[in-house]
């Protein structure tokens, strides 16, 4: 992954959480600046890092387990 604008740690993904391109399990959120968040799945967060790093998302990569 390259440099994104902001990582924060508090976020948390769940089995249910599914990425908004495609469906597959999320593994990224983006929270915009307007606050709207979308999930992403690795694949498609690839896709379109560049374009929310330009708009000034805050990017989550949440680690733990899924609950």
């Amino acid at each position: 992954m390259t440099t994104t604008a902001t990582s924060a740690t508090t976020a948390s993904l769940t089995a249910a959480d599914r990425c908004d391109r495609c469906s597959a399990a999320a593994k990224v959120i983006a929270v915009l600046p307007s606050g709207s968040e979308l999930f992403f799945c690795r694949h498609h967060f690839a896709e379109h890092e560049a374009g929310l790093v330009k708009v000034g998302a805050t990017i989550s990569e949440p680690t733990a387990e899924l609950v």
